[in-house]
């Protein structure tokens, strides 16, 4: 007489294991996936302070802001042989793009404050929510 026994799991087990798994993912992966979109505003809002102290630095140095058409550039290049201008500003010497690959939007004098810094979100377009809503420095 052979023992035949064997060993292994049954088609309704492994039905139930990949259930479990399926309702997990459900559950968890919307989660994860919010918490990726809040990272990108998130970055958007560290790069903008990042700009507002440049950009008081940049004041102190001339007495007054970059004007719109000048933009940010100003931070790392002097616009036009401005008087005082001691820098750049910034570490890297260039103006990085926004988490949604787009350049920073840049008004002086601004509509909400002084300057106004923002990044039009992962639409590109004014307005918005969630992910794809304005992050601006009149926000932070």
């Amino acid at each position: 007489m052979k023992n035949t026994k064997q060993s292994g799991f049954t088609l309704v087990e492994l039905l139930v294991v990949l259930a479990i798994i399926g309702l997990l993912a459900g559950l968890v992966g919307p989660k994860v996936l919010n918490q990726l979109s809040g990272a990108k505003s998130d970055t958007a809002k560290v790069q903008i302070r990042d700009f507002e102290q440049a950009l008081e630095i940049y004041m102190l140095d001339t007495g007054e802001f970059p004007r719109s058409e000048h933009g940010l550039e100003a931070l790392v290049s002097n616009p036009g042989q401005v008087a005082g201008w001691n820098g750049p500003y910034l570490r890297r010497n260039e103006i990085p793009q926004d988490p949604w690959n787009r350049d920073y939007q840049y008004k002086s004098p601004g509509e909400h404050a002084d300057v106004d810094i923002y990044s039009l979100g992962s639409d590109g377009k004014p307005g918005g929510e969630g992910d794809a809503a304005d992050v601006g420095n009149w926000q932070l």
